[in-house]
């Protein structure tokens, strides 16, 4: 998932990416996820970069989510 930001010269976000947005970013590509679903193990987001979601989808379901942000100046 590829999500665009306001970004420092140094990578470092204007803000942060967190739970609310990532199940935004799923909805619009189609996909219906609950907040709660949203796993962020160091918090939000506040680096540009690659970094690892997991959404907790069912007891013993979890699925790794790859999230990319890219800075925008």
């Amino acid at each position: 998932m590829l999500f665009r930001s306001k970004a420092g010269g140094e990578g470092k976000l204007f803000g942060s990416v967190g739970n609310s947005d990532i199940v935004e970013g799923l909805k619009k590509a189609g996909h219906t996820v609950e907040r709660a679903e949203v796993r962020m193990p160091n918090g939000p987001i506040r680096q540009v970069g690659e970094h690892a979601v997991q959404l907790h989808l069912h007891t013993d379901i979890n699925v790794d989510l790859p999230v990319v942000i890219v800075g925008e100046e």
